[in-house]
Formats: C-alpha cells, structure tokens, sequence
C-alpha cells in the first residue's frame, strides 16, 4: 500500500472516529468542551494534505509534467467547470489524482442545459439535463483496469438547499464511504507510459466495457449520467500516475483540437477528432 493510499484509509478512519466520538459525547455527556472533537477531523486534513503534498504537488515545477494530448472524451458541444486552465488544483485539493482533472456539462444549444435555481425547484429529474445519456468515449488506444457500475442516478442538487445537501452531508458521506462513492460509476483506463484516464459519474447499466478488455480512440465506454458525488449530469475527467485515484497524482492533459477549455467555456467536439500515435 503506498503512502498516499494509507494516508487516504487514514483519513477516512478519523473522520469516522469524529463522527464516533460526537456522537458518544452527547449521549454519554463527557466533562469537555464538544469542539474538542475536532482536533480528530483537524488531523484528518492535516494527514491528507501533507500526504498528497510530500516530495512536492503535481503541480509544482519540479514535479509537473507535460501536457498529455489525447482525444476528447466526447462529442458535440459542451462547456467546462472546475477547469485546471483556471487553477490547480482544479477542484481544490490534490487528494484522489484530480489536480489536473476537469468537469464538462452538455450544451447542445444555449440555454439547453437547466439553470441553477436559489430555490425551486428544489431537484430535477437526470433525464432533464442534455448530458444524461450522452455518449463517453475513450480518448486513446487503452486496456480498461477498472469498470465500477451499480449505483444509481440521483435527482439533481442544483438548487441552494440542494447544493448546501450535498457539500455539507452527502459529500462528507461519500467522503467517509471510500472513492467508489465519490466517484459513482466509473471507468479508468490504462493508456500506458504509466498514465491512466478516469471517468466518473457514469449512467447507471450503461457500461459498455469490462476489465481486462482493449479499448481504441473513440470507441463508445458508457454514457454520462449523475451517479456519485455529482450535482447535475456530467463527466468529470481526470489523468493520473496511477490505476487507483486514491494512491494517484494527476497528470496534465490537452484535448487534440481543442487544448484545455477554461471555466464556463464552451467547446464543439467533432466525432473526427482522434488522439495522434
């Protein structure tokens, strides 16, 4: 087990432990303060942080690699969020291989895709949103390593009650419940040269592929749909140096065609386009 995936079984044990301990201290009435119980979710952070930062992060000078280019994983337009043409790490933290990972939404048409609403509705239905059920493709000649599928497609939570629910509840849920949860159904993909490519929040029985099998540009993997950690239909997309996103470093990638579109930015993804040899 390498030290960031036992950094990750650490983490996820103290958070347990806080939850634990809370929860004994009201019901038992212990003689200090509550806030004491942190300190458990302080060190929680502080081990994970350090973990994924040792020997310097993805992103640092000395550490960073060049771009990858590959084909998209998908065709049409779509817009991009938690870009790492923006920032690195793109969603925040190194943790799980995301520095350089990226989250794109379907927009066939402007104004296609539902908006965010402060209060209703408070969910929608997956199948309101154009990403749900759209074609992923593998973006390089590769060997599937990983092939999760089962877990439903949940309501979206893209109203203020419903994004507060899943930052503050659910996402901490998933977080304790190990990367399956977070991730939802998912595919990585071995493309060689120590580089892997993953793809989460897929449709539920839409997997068109199995471990161990040889995939090629383009093919058709599964379909987006909005299992896991997800807000809203759509494909969060990620390199790394590992199989296992919790043992993992994000690597960098372009998209041949398009290079790395940035927040809110809209990109056409031609059916044409394949990653070079």
């Amino acid at each position: 087990m390498s030290a960031r995936k036992l950094a990750m079984v650490t983490f996820q044990g103290l958070q347990l432990a806080f939850i634990g301990l809370v929860i004994a201290h009201i019901c038992f009435g212990w003689g200090y303060p509550i806030l004491w119980n942190c300190l458990l979710l302080l060190l929680a952070y502080v081990v994970v942080t350090v973990a994924n930062r040792w020997g310097g992060a993805p992103d640092s000078p000395r550490r960073a690699r060049e771009p990858l280019e590959i084909a998209p994983p998908v065709t049409g337009r779509w817009s991009a969020l938690n870009s790492p043409a923006d920032r690195t790490p793109s969603h925040g933290i190194h943790a799980h291989g995301q520095t350089y990972a990226i989250d794109i939404l379907a927009e066939p048409e402007p104004g296609s895709r539902p908006a965010y609403r402060w209060l209703r509705p408070l969910a929608r239905r997956p199948e309101d949103f154009p990403a749900f059920g759209a074609e992923i493709l593998a973006v390089a000649d590769a060997t599937v390593v990983r092939a999760a599928d089962g877990q439903r497609d949940h309501l979206s939570r893209n109203s203020l009650l419903g994004l507060l629910y899943l930052m503050l509840i659910e996402g901490s849920v998933r977080e304790m419940s190990g990367i399956r949860h977070i991730l939802g159904n998912h595919i990585v993909l071995d493309l060689g040269n120590g580089t892997y490519a993953a793809y989460a929040h897929l449709r539920r029985g839409s997997l068109t592929v199995r471990e161990g099998d040889r995939v090629h540009a383009g093919q058709v993997l599964a379909r987006c749909g909005n299992s896991g950690n997800s807000s809203e239909p759509h494909l969060h997309f990620q390199l790394m140096d590992g199989p296992d996103p919790d043992g993992a470093r994000g690597v960098p990638f372009t998209w041949t065609g398009i290079g790395v579109p940035g927040n809110g930015q809209t990109f056409e993804a031609p059916p044409t386009v394949t990653a070079r040899a």
